[in-house]
């Protein structure tokens, strides 16, 4: 099983009056994550095993939209000054789409060991002068092949 893990650090604003981090903020930091993950930023370069071959920067040739996204919460994220654990791979590649799965934990070496959330974001890649979808290219299902596995089971699916 191989994950791209990437740390995420909160801020003190992500927290809600209840002392946790918001549910509309956790949309964010998966984003975050995301972005790291597989598009090309100045911090891709930091994350051990980094997929990043999408060109995200404005006037770029492909568009990524996000058609779903899930997300199933498993345990309050109390403000950390350590950054979260977030383990990325794919559930699945499509033609022209693909299944970005996550689970947000702990930061790495934390005792004990928390899961806090599971998620999945469905990705559409879309070609931005046709406005249609186009298909994942060979380099980009060479990079992301091998973070393929199983998607995430939620519990209302069961």
């Amino acid at each position: 099983m191989t994950r791209l893990h990437v740390p995420i650090r909160l801020r003190w604003s992500d927290l809600d009056a209840y002392g946790h981090v918001n549910n509309a903020e956790m949309l964010r930091l998966l984003e975050e994550a995301r972005i790291q993950a597989f598009w090309v930023t100045d911090e891709s370069s930091q994350i051990e095993g980094s997929t990043a071959v999408l060109e995200g920067l404005p006037g770029s040739d492909t568009l990524t939209l996000i058609a779903r996204q899930e997300i199933e919460y498993l345990a309050p994220i109390p403000y950390l000054r350590a950054p979260l654990d977030v383990q990325l791979w794919l559930g699945r590649l499509g033609g022209a789409s693909l299944e970005v799965c996550y689970e947000v934990c702990s930061p790495i070496g934390a005792d004990p060991f928390v899961q806090f959330a599971k998620a999945s974001t469905t990705i559409v890649l879309v070609d931005a002068a046709t406005g249609k979808p186009r298909r994942i290219s060979d380099d980009e299902r060479a990079a992301w092949t091998p973070f393929t596995e199983d998607p995430i089971v939620f519990a209302n699916r069961r």
